[in-house]
């Protein structure tokens, strides 16, 4: 474990050298690096499953389930045939509400990291959703994402000691997190990101120009070396794929927040030298995590 300070840890290289990722053994198999899931999506915009789903599966999970919308769970099954793809129960307008929270629950029993909102559209069925399948899945290490977040609005939710979650929103995504408005936020995104830690028992990763990661414990990451073409659509479900992915074959969710954040802009930076400053997909930033991964090897598991 990183040590703990009062200043932010810069994230950087070095430190992901200190601090490296679980390694399977020679002889382990798929197993041995855990189920992801990622629940989430809408007929719109079922891309973010895949997504997330492929970023988990680069970042080293053995296995990957994806639960959405019953109309899209056929095409993801092709777009992504290396996942087992569950069919969720769909409003008329295919999207996920409170009776699909009660199956994705039940789809979930077999996973070891869960990530959930990619792709979710509509608040209001959201927060009924979730109210259906956190305390299922309570037993579950999960990231939460994107607009499930809005379910914690109000302090609706504090995980429990015995539930471990990381939370990945932007300047906005906290702003209705906490009430306070987005400048209020973008003028203090480290405190703010250790008080919501604290306060709701999870790790944070406030994801902005400068990424704040805090822990419940006081520990505080600072990511810096990001650029402005991680502002592009899909991005976020790579970033949160890549952690839930890392949750999965045994990284703590501190360690795994730490490393996907930079896995992310290190992916980043290199499309950058290749394509330029703007105009990268989230999709081409999905194959560049495994080689940055990589070139950092790590300890091999007994």
């Amino acid at each position: 474990m990183a040590r703990a300070s009062k200043r932010p840890v810069a994230v950087t290289a070095s430190l992901l050298r200190r601090w490296p990722l679980p390694q399977p053994g020679a002889s382990a198999d798929k197993e041995d690096r855990g189920v992801a899931m990622v629940i989430g999506g809408a007929s719109e915009v079922p891309g973010a499953l895949l997504l997330a789903g492929v970023a988990a599966l680069r970042t080293g999970a053995g296995k990957l389930q994806l639960a959405g919308p019953r109309s899209v769970a056929p095409s993801l099954g092709v777009a992504l045939p290396e996942a087992r793809v569950f069919s969720l129960p769909e409003t008329g307008e295919g999207l996920l509400d409170r009776r699909s929270g009660g199956r994705a629950a039940d789809c979930a029993k077999g996973a070891d990291a869960i990530l959930i909102g990619p792709g979710m559209l509509n608040e209001d069925a959201i927060r009924g959703f979730m109210d259906e399948l956190i305390h299922k899945v309570a037993d579950k290490q999960l990231v939460i994402d994107a607009l499930a977040l809005s379910a914690l609005r109000g302090g609706r939710y504090r995980f429990t000691e015995d539930t471990q979650v990381v939370l990945t929103p932007n300047i906005a995504e906290m702003s209705k997190i906490t009430g306070e408005t987005k400048p209020a936020v973008e003028a203090d995104p480290q405190g703010i990101a250790m008080t919501v830690a604290s306060d709701l028992n999870a790790v944070v990763a406030l994801k902005g120009a400068e990424t704040f990661i805090a822990t419940p414990y006081g520990e505080l990451f600072r990511y810096t070396e990001g650029e402005v073409g991680l502002a592009t659509s899909g991005s976020g479900d790579v970033l949160a794929g890549a952690l839930v992915g890392l949750i999965a074959r045994g990284a703590t969710l501190d360690q795994a927040a730490v490393w996907a954040v930079y896995l992310h802009g290190a992916a980043g930076n290199r499309l950058k030298r290749r394509i330029g400053p703007i105009g990268f997909l989230a999709r081409e930033l999905v194959d560049e995590l495994a080689p940055v991964m990589n070139a950092f090897g790590g300890k091999r598991s007994s």
